[in-house]
């Protein structure tokens, strides 16, 4: 059996092969994959998202090989699988007389413990190296918010910018504005066809009949012929040059637009390879500063500012939050929701329309775009009440590209407010009247979007109203909400009814 010096662990998420250890010596050292049954379960997960890191892992694992690093790779179903990564670690330490190990900075804080804790249970001496991924360092927010009250990711988005010298002129924003939110807002106009996304048709079958056969658990629906995502990193850039010469145009302005015929419309679906870490942050933005500059006539500064903030600065500051505030940060719970999440996210089959359009979306595709996921979805749970505990594993568990580290502060703090107002300055909340702005979903739905009382009313409608109505104790003094407090005590004698409809709607919850 041939003995190696270092054994050298990579993660499902850390398919990166342009790491620094893939410039090193191929000698002694063995590279490991493990797919592990707790990393598929620990959540009930997607079954294309299980599938998607299965194929990339196998793909880089088969890469490496091709180019002549020893590789060790350990299948769900290998006989000699323990489904513990330290037992499989000390197995092959036995086997192949290893004297170091070594493994990356894993992004989330469970599996930072777990190997922590692991290795010094060895007895051989172990390192952590950085994943060479993200711009930012784990505790760089931490220290630009020192003695601060407030995270505003508009200041560390800027310092950002300043730092790395991104869309700047000298000392300042390049066209003198920061920031071009207010344009990026409109929906698809009337027969409007944004072109087809690039999509993959991988065979997956040997992986979904070997998945079903371990037993996982697992939600929504996997084409075993046609696997549309991206299995490594040249897929991942065919992707983001065909985002940045077909769709980066107008990406921005129709981002949060909502479609009933459209599952993609502008968005890159960069996500899941920019997580697996088969992209990397800083050649995605530098991608796409180039393209600008280059074609400013085609694409606006809009356009090319507004995805620039998702990726340096929503990304890399919800990763900056998420290792400030945990482990803490998974129990927030500031409003005290405890309702189920009803049986239709994770069947679609409700009447209310934009609803049922985003989870059976995501059940297909293992997807949905920002505001699907936020003003949808995650906008009905919490004016409805749900557990954040239960939002936070849907989220985390059915799409492909949820990882902890950015779902859960996106989702216990953006969209649920969970936190008391660390991410969010106030509660990302809507009547009907916001989803019919962006998009046709109302158009079609079984509920009229424009009516807050009636057995035909929009949920959404009353819900909102019941929401500001039984927060109001821990709301009415948010500067950012007193406008919403101003309408409701002019609505008058109207409360009542609006109140009562919410109670039915909540009542009736699972039959919406």
């Amino acid at each position: 059996m041939q003995a190696y010096k270092t054994l050298r662990l990579i993660l499902g998420d850390q398919l990166n092969p342009n790491h620094s250890w893939f410039q090193e010596e191929k000698e002694g050292v063995l590279y490991v994959f493990m797919e592990i049954k707790a990393e598929s379960e620990y959540v009930k997960h997607h079954i294309q998202k299980i599938v998607g890191i299965f194929l990339g892992m196998r793909s880089m694992a088969e890469e490496l090989k091709s180019k002549g690093f020893h590789t060790h790779y350990i299948a769900i179903n290998d006989p000699d699988n323990q489904h513990s990564f330290e037992q499989n670690i000390k197995n092959l330490i036995a086997k192949h007389h290893i004297e170091n190990f070594e493994f990356q900075e894993p992004d989330e804080y469970r599996l930072d413990e777990l190997l922590d804790d692991l290795s010094k249970r060895l007895t051989i001496p172990y390192r952590k190296y950085s994943a060479e991924h993200f711009f930012t360092e784990r505790d760089e927010l931490s220290r630009f918010f020192e003695g601060k009250k407030t995270f505003l990711m508009e200041s560390f988005y800027r310092q950002m910018r300043k730092k790395y010298n991104i869309l700047m002129d000298g000392k300042g924003p390049i066209t003198g504005k920061w920031n071009y939110d207010h344009e990026n807002r409109k929906k698809l106009p009337k027969n409007h066809f944004p072109p087809n996304p690039i999509i993959f048709q991988h065979d997956v079958s040997t992986i979904v009949e070997q998945v079903k056969k371990a037993g996982l658990d697992y939600i929504g629906t996997c084409d075993p012929q046609q696997f549309i995502w991206t299995k490594n990193r040249t897929e991942a850039l065919e992707v983001l040059d065909f985002f940045i010469q077909h769709l980066l145009s107008h990406f921005g302005t129709y981002q949060d637009a909502l479609s009933n015929e459209f599952w993609s419309m502008y968005h890159s679906r960069i996500s899941f390879a920019l997580n697996t870490k088969m992209l990397s942050p800083v050649e995605v933005v530098q991608a796409v500063e180039s393209y600008w500059q280059e074609h400013q006539q085609e694409v606006s500064i809009a356009q090319a500012e507004g995805y620039i903030r998702q990726i340096v600065g929503w990304r890399e500051y919800m990763r900056g939050i998420y290792w400030a505030k945990m482990p803490n940060y998974a129990s927030l719970n500031f409003f005290g929701h405890t309702r189920k999440l009803p049986d239709y996210f994770w069947t679609g089959d409700t009447n209310m329309n934009c609803v049922q359009k985003a989870v059976k979306q995501s059940l297909q595709y293992a997807y949905a775009h920002h505001i699907q996921r936020l003003m949808v979805t995650a906008n009905f749970a919490l004016l409805a009440g749900i557990d954040p505990d239960q939002v936070d594993l849907w989220y985390l568990g059915i799409y492909i590209d949820a990882f902890e580290w950015v779902e859960i502060t996106n989702t216990r703090g953006m969209s649920q407010f969970a936190d008391g107002g660390i991410v969010g300055t106030k509660p990302y909340i809507s009547s009907a009247a916001y989803i019919h702005k962006m998009g046709n979903h109302c158009s079609t739905c079984f509920y009229k979007q424009k009516e807050k009382t009636g057995e035909r009313s929009c949920p959404f409608n009353s819900l909102y109203w019941h929401f500001i109505e039984v927060n109001k104790p821990l709301l009415a003094k948010n500067p950012r909400m007193s406008m919403m407090y101003r309408t409701w005590e002019k609505m008058g004698e109207k409360q009542k009814a609006i109140l009562e409809q919410a109670n039915i709607h909540l009542e009736n919850i699972e039959t919406l």
